[in-house]
Protein backbone atom coordinates (compact mmCIF):
# COMPACT_ATOMS: atom_id res chain seq x y z
CA UNK A 1 0.00 0.00 0.00
CA UNK A 2 1.19 3.70 -0.63
CA UNK A 3 1.87 5.99 1.84
CA UNK A 4 1.94 9.81 1.67
CA UNK A 5 4.38 11.69 3.58
CA UNK A 6 4.97 15.28 4.25
CA UNK A 7 7.76 17.07 6.01
CA UNK A 8 7.06 19.48 9.23
CA UNK A 9 9.62 22.28 10.31
CA UNK A 10 9.77 21.88 14.10
CA UNK A 11 11.52 23.34 17.19
CA UNK A 12 13.67 19.76 17.15
CA UNK A 13 14.26 20.02 13.14
CA UNK A 14 12.09 18.83 10.07
CA UNK A 15 9.86 15.74 11.01
CA UNK A 16 8.64 13.88 8.37
CA UNK A 17 4.31 12.10 9.07
CA UNK A 18 3.30 9.49 7.15
CA UNK A 19 -0.27 7.74 6.52
CA UNK A 20 -1.30 5.41 4.18
CA UNK A 21 -5.11 7.08 3.40
CA UNK A 22 -6.88 5.94 6.88
CA UNK A 23 -4.21 6.42 10.04
CA UNK A 24 -0.95 7.88 10.76
CA UNK A 25 1.95 4.87 10.01
CA UNK A 26 5.42 6.53 10.83
CA UNK A 27 6.95 9.78 12.33
CA UNK A 28 10.24 10.39 11.20
CA UNK A 29 13.26 12.36 12.34
CA UNK A 30 15.54 14.43 10.16
CA UNK A 31 18.35 11.83 10.71
CA UNK A 32 16.12 9.12 10.08
CA UNK A 33 15.19 6.70 6.44
CA UNK A 34 11.47 8.27 5.30
CA UNK A 35 9.30 5.33 4.05
CA UNK A 36 10.58 3.98 0.60
CA UNK A 37 7.00 3.71 -0.70
CA UNK A 38 5.97 7.28 0.35
CA UNK A 39 4.93 9.79 -1.98
CA UNK A 40 5.39 13.41 -0.76
CA UNK A 41 1.95 15.09 -0.88
CA UNK A 42 0.50 16.52 2.09
CA UNK A 43 -3.39 15.48 2.71
CA UNK A 44 -5.74 16.05 5.53
CA UNK A 45 -4.79 13.96 7.74
CA UNK A 46 -1.14 14.65 7.48
CA UNK A 47 -1.96 18.62 7.94
CA UNK A 48 -4.00 17.54 11.08
CA UNK A 49 -1.19 15.27 12.00
CA UNK A 50 0.98 18.53 10.96
CA UNK A 51 -1.31 20.94 12.80
CA UNK A 52 -1.12 18.88 16.07
CA UNK A 53 2.11 18.30 16.38
CA UNK A 54 2.88 21.73 16.06
CA UNK A 55 0.63 22.91 18.92
CA UNK A 56 2.44 20.06 20.77
CA UNK A 57 5.67 21.60 20.95
CA UNK A 58 4.63 25.31 21.65
CA UNK A 59 2.68 23.40 25.10
CA UNK A 60 -1.02 23.81 24.01
CA UNK A 61 -1.72 20.54 23.06
CA UNK A 62 -0.87 17.47 25.32
CA UNK A 63 -2.73 14.58 23.87
CA UNK A 64 -3.33 13.37 20.11
CA UNK A 65 -6.27 12.83 18.62
CA UNK A 66 -5.43 11.22 15.48
CA UNK A 67 -5.87 8.07 13.89
CA UNK A 68 -2.80 5.38 14.47
CA UNK A 69 -1.89 2.39 12.52
CA UNK A 70 1.52 0.99 13.88
CA UNK A 71 2.75 -2.01 11.95
CA UNK A 72 4.51 -4.49 14.58
CA UNK A 73 3.68 -7.67 16.21
CA UNK A 74 1.07 -8.38 19.18
CA UNK A 75 3.39 -7.99 21.45
CA UNK A 76 4.68 -4.69 20.45
CA UNK A 77 1.45 -2.81 19.35
CA UNK A 78 0.66 -4.18 23.28
CA UNK A 79 3.45 -1.75 24.48
CA UNK A 80 2.44 1.08 22.35
CA UNK A 81 -0.88 1.01 23.66
CA UNK A 82 0.21 1.32 27.17
CA UNK A 83 3.00 3.51 26.14
CA UNK A 84 -0.32 6.25 25.08
CA UNK A 85 -1.61 5.40 28.45
CA UNK A 86 1.36 7.38 30.38
CA UNK A 87 0.06 10.56 30.76
CA UNK A 88 1.87 13.84 29.43
CA UNK A 89 4.72 15.23 31.42
CA UNK A 90 5.22 11.95 33.51
CA UNK A 91 7.74 9.09 32.71
CA UNK A 92 7.35 5.31 33.37
CA UNK A 93 10.47 2.71 33.73
CA UNK A 94 10.80 -0.25 31.29
CA UNK A 95 9.99 -2.37 34.14
CA UNK A 96 6.93 -0.46 34.94
CA UNK A 97 5.91 -1.16 31.05
CA UNK A 98 6.34 -4.31 31.54
CA UNK A 99 4.57 -4.90 34.40
CA UNK A 100 1.52 -3.01 32.17
CA UNK A 101 2.08 -5.42 29.57
CA UNK A 102 1.92 -8.40 32.08
CA UNK A 103 5.36 -9.53 31.62
CA UNK A 104 7.08 -8.96 34.04
CA UNK A 105 10.62 -9.96 33.38
CA UNK A 106 10.61 -8.44 29.38
CA UNK A 107 11.88 -5.17 30.19
CA UNK A 108 14.49 -5.55 27.40
CA UNK A 109 11.53 -6.82 24.96
CA UNK A 110 9.55 -3.38 25.99
CA UNK A 111 13.14 -1.80 24.94
CA UNK A 112 13.00 -3.88 21.39
CA UNK A 113 9.23 -2.45 20.95
CA UNK A 114 10.06 1.20 21.95
CA UNK A 115 12.95 0.75 19.31
CA UNK A 116 10.75 -0.39 16.81
CA UNK A 117 7.72 2.15 17.38
CA UNK A 118 7.05 3.65 14.02
CA UNK A 119 5.22 6.72 15.15
CA UNK A 120 7.26 8.46 17.96
CA UNK A 121 6.08 11.65 19.80
CA UNK A 122 2.48 10.43 19.35
CA UNK A 123 3.24 7.65 20.61
CA UNK A 124 5.20 8.53 23.16
CA UNK A 125 8.42 6.88 23.90
CA UNK A 126 10.21 9.26 24.94
CA UNK A 127 8.37 8.90 28.25
CA UNK A 128 10.10 5.53 29.04
CA UNK A 129 13.08 5.89 31.19
CA UNK A 130 15.61 3.44 32.91
CA UNK A 131 14.92 2.45 35.98
CA UNK A 132 17.52 4.78 37.84
CA UNK A 133 16.12 7.60 36.11
CA UNK A 134 18.45 7.48 33.39
CA UNK A 135 17.28 8.45 29.74
CA UNK A 136 17.98 5.27 27.55
CA UNK A 137 18.51 4.94 24.25
CA UNK A 138 16.17 7.21 21.55
CA UNK A 139 15.40 6.67 18.06
CA UNK A 140 15.88 10.59 17.11
CA UNK A 141 18.66 10.35 19.65
CA UNK A 142 19.07 11.47 23.43
CA UNK A 143 18.86 15.24 23.04
CA UNK A 144 15.90 15.17 21.56
CA UNK A 145 14.30 12.74 24.33
CA UNK A 146 15.53 15.28 26.86
CA UNK A 147 14.18 17.94 24.92
CA UNK A 148 10.61 16.39 24.47
CA UNK A 149 10.71 15.20 28.30
CA UNK A 150 11.61 19.40 29.36
CA UNK A 151 9.09 20.47 27.24
CA UNK A 152 6.35 18.48 28.50
CA UNK A 153 8.28 19.17 32.20
CA UNK A 154 7.85 22.85 31.55
CA UNK A 155 3.75 23.05 30.24
CA UNK A 156 2.38 20.03 32.40
CA UNK A 157 1.08 22.07 35.01
CA UNK A 158 -0.60 24.99 32.79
Amino acid sequence: MMKNIFFYQTDIGKIGIAENGTAITNLCFENEKVPEDAVVLETELLKEAGNQLLSYFTGIRKEFSLPLAPTGTEFQQNVWKSLRAIPYGETRSYKEIAQAVGSLKAFRAVGMANNRNPIPIFIPCHRVIGVNGKLVGYGGGLDIKERLLNLEKQYANR
